[in-house]
């Protein structure tokens, strides 16, 4: 789950999963029923809507240090909380590197720099001091409400992006394939979604990890579909299908737009694999990735020369491949809209610790980005202030910014969804002018 958990003291909690075998306990999990009975109506959308974005949703997994990403520099506290580990201001003295201002009072990580040019163009969103209403401090838990889109309730089953697309409309009526994480397991993000398998490597996919076990795992497959209810058994599952599908599409001839450059690190091919695929306009209207290794307790390392650099280095790469996929695929007119959005579990203390790292926290950074998006701006709803008398049990920022209202305004807006109720349970979001009209 992580790159550098060893180096880094990663906490207990990945620690003792690393211990057992993870993905046998997430694979045995089955696909629960598509909606259960207390959901309120649903409305489909009669005809497909070309207006439609797809979207790229992206988890940070290990809990990101928003404070890292995006520096409060105009609060003092950040600095009074943060004697070695904080981003020095944009105007600060001599030739070091610091942060980047996206405004009088924010500013990009240099590790974050790449961005600059989406943000300047106004296709980036960045929201701060948002997060989870839950203020659980492990990360599955923590993790898991994001996912399932409301915390601490068992009766909603799947993801709120399968959710999403058990009540749309598909894009294209004869699409053998939604949506796909590029992960080993199917998401918990994705659960409950139609025609949505995980692929780790969409340039090689079959139906089995070895050969031996194909067969298997096709059984598998129409064992845990056969029962369910339309549009999942009539072909969500036509694996064979999908599997022509992607060999359709030149996934190592691709050649990226505007001169857009992929890192060749995983998530930068996850990334360079996804705008493959969007631009094949072959149907697909989601996509899920992983970006691990952000449960930074120890010798964090922000900028490049502290630490050794992990937290900056891991913030290039993140920006880096995002940039990369900004100018291809948002500027580089893909065949349809694409919306990204960027979440974590949660943030970090306000304060580093006794080894220059931060532990678990509450508030955070997210972001959104697109053509549609009200971009070119730190939204935030109050920025609480980083004082030990407004922090959260007097070590955290607060959330003021309930993630959901963000998400749930792409999914109504740029994804045409309006049964908000369901993708989001006993939740009344309040937009927030994310979403350009």
């Amino acid at each position: 789950m992580s790159d550098d958990h060893h180096h880094h003291h990663g906490c207990n909690e990945y620690n003792s999963l690393a211990r057992r075998d993870f993905l046998s306990v997430a694979g045995s999990v089955g696909v629960t029923a598509l909606l259960p009975m207390w959901l309120p109506k649903v409305v489909l959308a009669q005809s497909a809507n070309s207006s439609r974005d797809v979207i790229v949703s992206i988890f940070l997994s290990g809990g990101t240090d928003g404070m890292s990403l995006v520096v409060p520099f105009g609060d003092p506290d950040y600095y009074t909380g943060r004697p070695t580990i904080a981003v020095p201001r944009p105007d600060a003295a001599g030739n070091g590197a610091k942060a980047v201002a996206l405004d009088n009072f924010f500013g990009f990580s240099p590790g974050m720099a790449p961005l600059m040019p989406a943000y300047t163009a106004g296709d980036l969103l960045v929201a701060h001091a948002t997060g989870s209403v839950d203020n659980s401090r492990s990360h599955f838990d923590a993790q898991r409400y994001i996912e399932v889109g409301k915390p601490k309730d068992p009766r909603v089953t799947g993801g709120w992006l399968g959710r999403h697309l058990a009540t749309s409309t598909p894009l294209r009526a004869d699409a053998p394939l939604r949506a796909l994480g590029l992960t080993s397991g199917l998401p918990q993000t994705l659960v409950g979604g139609p025609k949505t398998l995980p692929i780790p490597n969409p340039a090689n996919f079959t139906i089995g990890g070895s050969g031996t076990t194909t067969a298997a795992r096709t059984q598998w497959l129409a064992q845990n579909y056969a029962s369910t209810t339309d549009p999942v058994s009539d072909n969500a599952l036509d694996s064979t299908n999908t599997i022509a599908l992607l060999q359709r599409i030149n996934f190592s001839g691709y050649a990226p737009s505007n001169g857009a450059t992929y890192p060749t690190s995983g998530f930068g091919q996850a990334l360079r694999s996804a705008a493959a695929l969007i631009k094949a306009d072959v149907g697909v209207e989601a996509v899920h990735a992983f970006n691990g290794g952000w449960d930074t307790h120890a010798t964090q390392g922000p900028l490049a020369d502290l630490d050794g650099g992990f937290m900056h280095n891991k913030m290039l790469d993140l920006s880096r491949a995002l940039a990369a996929f900004h100018a291809d695929v948002i500027q580089g007119n893909a065949a349809s809209g694409v919306t990204v959005v960027i979440i974590s579990e949660f943030g970090r203390n306000a304060r580093e610790n006794g080894t220059r790292g931060t532990d678990h926290g509450r508030g955070n950074v997210a972001f959104a980005m697109g053509r549609k998006i009200a971009g070119g701006r730190v939204l935030t709803n109050g920025w609480p202030g980083l004082a030990r008398e407004n922090l959260e049990s007097g070590q955290d920022l607060r959330v003021t910014l309930d993630h959901r209202d963000i998400l749930a305004e792409i999914v109504q807006n740029r994804l045409g969804n309006t049964n908000l109720s369901v993708v989001f349970p006993d939740f009344t979001p309040r937009f927030r002018g994310v979403t350009k009209p």
